[in-house]
């Protein structure tokens, strides 16, 4: 099977999302388990989501959504709404997404003629009508093929399915795709407010503009405030990060410890 076509020159920098769909979700009905899945599978590769969307079953709202991030040449992972029932409107989505058809797919065909054989028509053989140009995501469990387009791939909303797909596809296309782990140090400091605390965030913002700087905070069972205050990405510039927060916050006079590096 091909690879992915690749907008950038270098997959490794792309921005990465995750796309839940179905009115079962919204609704309540079923609980998503797909994104921490997607957040744990990429953590083992060193990557990490750029944002996660939720939608309901609404083609016009799908197909918005998709055209922004297929344009963008994001790498998506999308879960639900691949079947052909009617309230499946993903494949449909998709092909008007990037303005093609939809075609039967000879292999996803073969697929369920060989797991059906005359009971793939005439209805089951519609799940293997995808958006022309798409590849096919085997499925383990039935036989019954998922697709990807361009960085963009479709899985059904079954986990028992979607996730052996999904390690199928990093591992058969982007065997390579991987990031140093990033480097996380943070203190704790206690009871002091964000809004006390933002002009040193600002300022290490500016400084430190390579890290990511985060700020938790929460109440403690005495009522007391508390905040999970750190850095996190390049090792070599943590450290430095984290002491320009230290010494900010005991010049303001909080009360602070360290956390363990989640590193």
């Amino acid at each position: 099977m091909a690879a992915p076509h690749w907008h950038g020159s270098d997959p490794t920098t792309m921005t990465i999302g995750a796309l839940i769909i179905g009115d079962e979700i919204l609704s309540g009905k079923r609980q998503d388990r797909h994104l921490p899945h997607v957040i744990e599978t990429l953590a083992a590769r060193g990557l990490s989501l750029d944002y996660a969307h939720y939608a309901g079953d609404d083609r016009g709202r799908l197909t918005a959504f998709l055209r922004e991030t297929f344009a963008r040449g994001d790498l998506v992972f999308a879960f639900g709404g691949i079947g052909a029932t009617p309230d499946d409107h993903t494949r449909q989505a998709a092909a008007a997404a990037l303005g093609v058809a939809l075609s039967r797919h000879p292999e996803a065909v073969a697929e369920i003629e060989a797991r059906f054989g005359a009971e793939a028509y005439p209805h089951r053989v519609l799940m293997a009508e995808f958006p022309e140009g798409s590849r096919i995501i085997p499925n383990p469990y039935n036989r019954v093929a998922a697709f990807a387009i361009r960085e963009h791939h479709f899985f059904p909303g079954f986990p028992q399915m979607a996730w052996p797909m999904l390690d199928w596809v990093l591992a058969t296309w982007y065997p390579d795709l991987a990031r140093a782990p990033a480097a996380e140090r943070a203190i704790v400091v206690y009871g002091a407010g964000e809004s006390q605390l933002l002009p040193l965030m600002d300022e290490n913002v500016a400084r430190f503009p390579m890290l990511r700087l985060f700020s938790l905070p929460s109440f403690m069972p005495d009522g007391g405030r508390r905040i999970e205050l750190g850095v996190k990405g390049d090792a070599a510039h943590v450290d430095a990060g984290l002491a320009h927060l230290e010494a900010g916050v005991a010049a303001a006079g909080f009360r602070w410890e360290p956390l363990e590096s989640s590193s």
